[in-house]
């Protein structure tokens, strides 16, 4: 290809220079004549020049076009072809910028690629006829990122059925091949079976895709990297759309900082279908208060929407364009503000509680701390004063500092652990074997709201364990308790962060507790809260 590419350019190179050795050639002649003859041959000259200027000007579009799909069909950057269910391509991709011709008066930049715009696809199933599909978009980030977090809590509170009627697109919304390809392994090895299964995909854009932001006005007494970076914002959140519109019925736009609640996906759902089928006036389906996130659309939606976004791109922040669309579509300029904004309850309906809570503290804006929190997420239980039992305490996990596990459960701080990998465990052996009532271990706090406990199960050692699985068995309970390793049985999950249940009298004395973790942790761990209740 580049040896055609070159051959292309020495073509039009030499047919400008025999234009120019002929014009020299004849410049003798022409002196002696009159003007006008002198005037054709400039004016011949300019034609020949203007057509190897549109030949030049078709040839590279057609190079361009010819190296964007080997480079989606055969790079690094693409999906092997074996990774492409359903005849997966650039083509059948979903991707229907094309649909929308007006886009090329917003976006001029984009006119000389309009056959071309479709997206890299990373990885992927061509996965169509979900409920719902989740928008990810990502960036790179100075400080911390928190997207395998994100995943993992937006999976580990799904089932396998919810998963088999959900799409999960995460959007790397840069043109770096390195830092694209080290976010795919990355996500490649903390979720293979996500991958494989279809239900995770991950795209990018064209490297022609963003405009130059060079030129970019100033508004709202807001930086000039301020003004770039949400401007460039808008641009994601419609290319991700228009991705997505032909992937499911409904499209819930996320973030890449957030954690969800337990069971959230049946929620959105359930309540989405249930707001389909009582009206057809709603536009949008809120689970989270905060700016941009858990916004749920029809993916019919989408495209006006996406409309709205690129007219307005530079001018505001995407959750003021939203409340502009809502003005446009009810309210009536002569009715005042207030009754304005009861008509606008029509399009946006509230789900409470929230279902996603923002955790990230640094913002994709380099520099910007954002400590914001959804009030209606659901704050952590407080739990009364107490002491728990008298233990030993054992713990595979190395604390960070002086966050030691004796200080959480002796209340006296909390217990911070570093990054938690499979096969590590928390150990508390009572001194003499008690009865237990209940039990709460809580991960997590208001300062680091992400740092969880994921996929961790919580288990008991019972004094005797022959007489506990008779007393299951006469209670009709046996099944209740799973056979772990070393004489333990399961009780428990953390579901968000927290443990926590009532233990059966059936059980009989307990002699230690322990916490296992079942797979390694993209984060941290606080350990926040351990309340044990003896009898």
């Amino acid at each position: 290809m580049r040896f055609k590419q070159g051959s292309l350019l020495a073509l039009l190179t030499l047919g400008a220079f025999l234009s120019l050795s002929w014009l020299s050639a004849d410049w003798g002649h022409l002196r002696g004549n009159d003007a006008q003859t002198y005037k054709n041959q400039i004016l011949k000259f300019q034609e020949r020049l203007l057509f190897l200027q549109e030949e030049n000007r078709k040839r590279s579009l057609e190079l361009s076009n010819a190296l964007n799909k080997i480079k989606c069909t055969t790079s690094e950057r693409a999906v092997p072809a074996t990774e492409l269910e359903g005849d997966m391509n650039l083509k059948t991709s979903g991707f229907s910028i094309m649909k929308l011709s007006s886009l090329y008066y917003h976006l001029p930049h984009l006119r000389p690629h309009e056959n071309n715009i479709f997206p890299n696809i990373i990885f992927g199933k061509n996965r169509t006829g979900v409920s719902v599909v989740m928008g990810v978009p990502t960036i790179k980030r100075e400080k911390e990122s928190y997207l395998i977090q994100t995943l993992t809590s937006l999976f580990f509170q799904m089932s396998r059925l919810e998963e088999e009627d959900c799409l999960v697109i995460v959007f790397v919304a840069e043109v770096d091949e390195t830092y694209i390809n080290d976010v795919a392994k990355r996500i490649k090895d903390e979720f293979p079976q996500k991958v494989n299964s279809g239900v995770l995909e991950m795209i990018s854009p064209p490297a022609f895709y963003y405009p130059s932001f060079l030129d970019i006005k100033l508004t709202f007494g807001d930086s000039e990297e301020r003004v770039r970076w949400r401007t460039k914002q808008n641009l994601d959140y419609s290319f991700l759309m228009l991705y997505a519109q032909d992937k499911g019925k409904f499209y819930l736009q996320l973030e890449d900082d957030i954690i969800a609640r337990p069971r959230y996906f049946m929620a959105v759902k359930n309540f989405a279908f249930m707001q389909n089928s009582q009206t057809s006036d709603w536009l949008v389906l809120e689970f989270s208060k905060l700016g941009f996130i858990g916004k749920l659309f029809r993916t019919k939606d989408l495209p006006l929407i996406v409309q709205f976004l690129i007219m307005f791109y530079k001018d505001k922040p995407i959750d003021w364009l939203l409340d502009h669309i809502f003005y446009v579509k009810i309210c009536h300029p002569e009715n005042n503000h207030l009754e304005c904004e009861k008509q606008k309850q029509k399009l946006r309906i509230q789900h409470k509680p929230s279902l996603f809570q923002h955790m990230g503290i640094h913002s994709s804006l380099p520099g910007k701390i954002q400590k914001l929190q959804d009030a209606d997420f659901g704050k952590l239980e407080s739990y009364p004063l107490h002491s728990n039992p008298p233990a030993s305490l054992r713990t595979s996990l190395k604390a960070h500092e002086h966050y030691s596990l004796e200080n959480a459960y002796l209340r006296r701080g909390i217990f911070w652990a570093i990054s938690p990998k499979a096969g590590d465990y928390i150990l508390i052996q009572f001194s003499n074997p008690l009865n237990i009532k209940e039990y709460v271990f809580a991960s997590g706090n208001a300062q680091h709201p992400g740092d969880l406990l994921f996929n961790t199960i919580v288990e008991i050692l019972p004094e005797n364990e022959t007489d506990f699985l008779s007393n299951l068995l006469k209670n009709g309970s046996k099944f209740d308790y799973e056979a772990t390793s070393n004489g333990f049985f399961k009780i428990g999950i953390f579901e968000n962060g927290i443990a926590k249940g009532v233990i059966s009298p059936a059980v009989g004395k307990i002699k230690a507790f322990r916490l296992t973790v079942l797979s390694d942790s993209p984060v941290w761990a606080v350990v926040g809260e351990i309340f044990i209740k003896a009898d």
